[in-house]
């Protein structure tokens, strides 16, 4: 049945509308993008269909745009009204981390980090860089690596920071597996960038590993 033929108060938008965001689903805030379905299936229905095809939100924000424009009902156009909404969030969020000490936000950072990284299906790692109010100066994507791994390479991570005269930075990779667990690899990159940056005096304030659902922070387990 059509949106349009359901209860007022079932219909995404007029529930939004009543109730808040919150209130919805992901598939029924999928719907109000999608705005129309296809035939025997409605545009709810059409949100359902991408998560389950997908796995998640950040799955499907960060799929390949050939796959989720052959999903029957789901053409260019709503492709890029999808990416263009994650796009509006990741900037607010990095406006807020932005606009204060990013050690008084880390919820914020944490989900800036996820809109940036989960989802993607190849090893990116990138630097937050920061002044020494710990607010942020610049955000760069430093290497890019394959599905399972990426090559880091010091000398260039402290010329960046060099660069933007940074006096710390927060490091952020992601695992296109989906699991948020450092490894030994991680553990030992780190402690490298942490000693070779330690030479400039910049500080490694955190580095997060960004899975499908969570996100690791070696600060917070005390492996800095």
């Amino acid at each position: 049945m059509a949106i349009a033929h359901w209860p007022a108060h079932e219909r995404p938008r007029e529930k939004l509308l009543a109730r808040g965001p919150r209130a919805l689903s992901d598939a029924e805030l999928l719907a109000i993008f999608l705005r129309t379905g296809v035939r025997g299936a409605s545009a709810v229905d059409l949100g359902r269909s991408l998560l389950a095809r997908c796995g998640s939100l950040s799955g499907v924000f960060g799929a390949d745009p050939r796959m989720l424009t052959a999903v029957p009902g789901l053409g260019t156009a709503k492709y890029a009204q999808l990416q263009a909404a994650f796009e509006l969030a990741r900037r607010a969020l990095g406006e807020t981390i932005a606009a204060r000490d990013a050690l008084c936000s880390p919820a914020a950072v944490r989900d800036y980090l996820r809109l940036s990284l989960a989802g993607r299906d190849h090893e990116v790692f990138l630097a937050v860089l920061l002044d020494a109010q710990n607010r942020v100066i610049a955000e760069e994507e430093l290497f890019r690596g394959t599905l399972t791994q990426t090559s880091v390479y010091p000398r260039e991570v402290v010329k960046c920071a060099l660069r933007h005269n940074a006096a710390a930075v927060i490091f952020a990779h992601n695992h296109p597996s989906g699991v948020a667990e450092p490894s030994q690899a991680d553990c030992t990159l780190t402690d490298t960038l942490r000693r070779s940056l330690a030479l400039v005096d910049v500080r490694v304030l955190d580095h997060l590993v960004v899975g499908r659902e969570a996100v690791a922070s070696f600060a917070e387990r005390g492996m800095l």
